[in-house]
């Protein structure tokens, strides 16, 4: 007997997992009913069929832009600026990019499109489209095949 997932290609589960996907009600500092916080929501701009994980956090002060099809693992950190060396910037996650449970995204950083950063991965570099990066800091493993 083979097991449903097994022989489904990924798009077609992702696609059924996201048939009835709506907006989440994001209040100001409170965590959503998923278990993720954001600070500064206005300054947030999120796409469809995004997904993120229990206990990541998001500070959007000087804006954070999640495009469609977004994934985030859970325990990851997203901020647009930084007390500790007073860096800051938009950060931008392009269409259909995954990231690692317990990453942080460093202010100023876009990731590519199609791109994967592995878990417990530090960016704080740029990273390009169709790549998976990986380490602290992030850096790019290889280039995805299509």
């Amino acid at each position: 007997m083979v097991k449903e997932g097994l022989t489904t290609p990924l798009f077609k589960i992702m696609e059924d997992r996201f048939k009835n996907w709506k907006y989440p009600k994001i209040v100001e500092g409170k965590l959503t009913k998923y278990n993720w916080l954001v600070q500064h929501k206005k300054n947030l701009k999120l796409g469809k069929k995004t997904d993120m994980g229990a206990f990541t956090y998001i500070n959007a002060k000087n804006g954070v832009v999640i495009e469609d099809n977004v994934q985030i693992g859970s325990h990851c950190s997203v901020y647009s600026i930084s007390t500790i060396d007073n860096k800051k910037g938009k950060v931008t996650l392009k269409k259909n990019c995954k990231i690692g449970s317990h990453s942080l995204i460093m202010p100023g950083v876009t990731i590519g499109e199609n791109s994967i950063i592995g878990a417990f991965s530090f960016v704080n570099k740029d990273i390009p489209d169709n790549v998976i990066a990986v380490g602290i800091p992030a850096k790019v493993l290889r280039k995805i095949k299509k």
